[in-house]
């Protein structure tokens, strides 16, 4: 079984997507770009985090599309734009984008003050981050 098929199933096992919509996104994300040498963990907890809903997954799309067609081997420039994205936010979104940040950084993520961060906002990024541990026991 393939490395994203094992983390596509891990994740479902754990009933770690939220509804259809959710698992159908990332299933399609992870075997459209499974191939490509910039897909890495974090960038499959991405996938993860954007699947969410359909405007994040549509960043997420357009963002691997051009990195598909510009032959990208990384995820650098993809960094790149998360953060000009997430300095560009005025709400509590900001952290979604940080949050990808640090996937993509390999580092921890963590909220000074997770009060300030509406509960819907704190619940994607708490799920996300539970679904990062799994991805990385894989």
């Amino acid at each position: 079984m393939k490395w994203k098929d094992k983390c596509f199933r891990a994740l479902d096992d754990e009933k770690m997507f939220e509804n259809s919509g959710h698992r159908t996104r990332f299933k399609e994300l992870t075997d459209c770009y499974c191939s490509y040498p910039f897909f890495t963990k974090g960038l499959c907890k991405c996938m993860y985090l954007s699947a969410w809903d359909e405007e994040h997954f549509c960043i997420m799309l357009e963002t691997l599309s051009e990195m598909s067609v510009g032959k990208e081997k990384n995820t650098k420039e993809m960094r790149n734009k998360g953060e000009i994205i997430a300095e560009e936010q005025k709400n509590d979104e900001y952290y979604v984008y940080e949050l990808s940040n640090s996937f993509l950084d390999n580092k921890p993520f963590s909220i000074d003050d997770p009060s300030k961060i509406s509960p819907e906002i704190r619940y994607i990024i708490e799920r996300a981050q539970k679904a990062a541990e799994i991805i990385d026991q894989i």
